[in-house]
């Protein structure tokens, strides 16, 4: 081969080399680019999820304070018929305390949102705007543990009720079989909703 033929070929080779180059270079920066608009796009969602998350948190708020107000309307319902309802049955309640609440050691330790209280009796009354079987489980567990924030009331029969607007299915039934008293609204009134010769469960 030539000096001419080599020069050639090597002058072709760097051409090649230069394009690879120039393409090279050409992607890299595409690459860059788009690198930059994803990031823009996620600091953009970022944002957006961040503003969707105090807007949740708002809401959450505006929400509880709603539900507060609704359980305190409830409570309103249910706390002046108690002394009624519960003389019906033979439990002649004599002082009734609206969220009624104790602390242990320090802390929290429980609330009560209706107590009703004789000589003999202590009914702790749980109310729902929507009464779920849940519900009730937590008001068992309350009602296993009165005595022991009131030791107090040791000597007295504790009975339980829990209240509600709307009773999801089978959470009257599951409730009458733990022992409790069950109250619903009956047109502009409550009512009690147990048979007449239900025995409630004493703790």
């Amino acid at each position: 081969m030539t000096n001419p033929e080599l020069e050639k070929g090597f002058q072709e080779i760097w051409k090649l080399f230069a394009e690879t180059d120039r393409k090279v270079e050409k992607m890299w920066a595409e690459t860059k680019e788009m690198f930059k608009e994803t990031d823009r796009q996620f600091k953009e969602t970022d944002k957006r999820i961040k503003e969707v998350s105090v807007q949740m948190k708002e809401t959450d708020k505006r929400f509880q304070k709603l539900t507060d107000k609704w359980g305190e309307f409830v409570e309103g319902l249910v706390s002046p018929a108690a002394i009624k309802l519960f003389s019906e049955r033979g439990i002649e309640i004599e002082r009734i305390t609206q969220r009624f609440k104790v602390s242990k050691n320090g802390k929290e330790g429980m609330e009560i949102d209706i107590l009703g209280i004789n000589r003999e009796y202590v009914v702790l009354i749980e109310v729902k705007s929507t009464l779920g079987i849940q519900d009730v489980k937590d008001h068992l567990k309350r009602m296993d543990k009165f005595k022991t924030y009131f030791p107090e009331y040791k000597e007295r029969k504790v009975v339980g009720a829990v209240a509600g607007i709307v009773i999801k299915k089978n959470t009257e039934s599951y409730a009458f079989k733990q022992g409790l008293f069950v109250i619903a609204q009956s047109g502009d009134m409550v009512m009690i909703l147990n048979d007449i010769n239900f025995k409630p469960k004493e703790w």
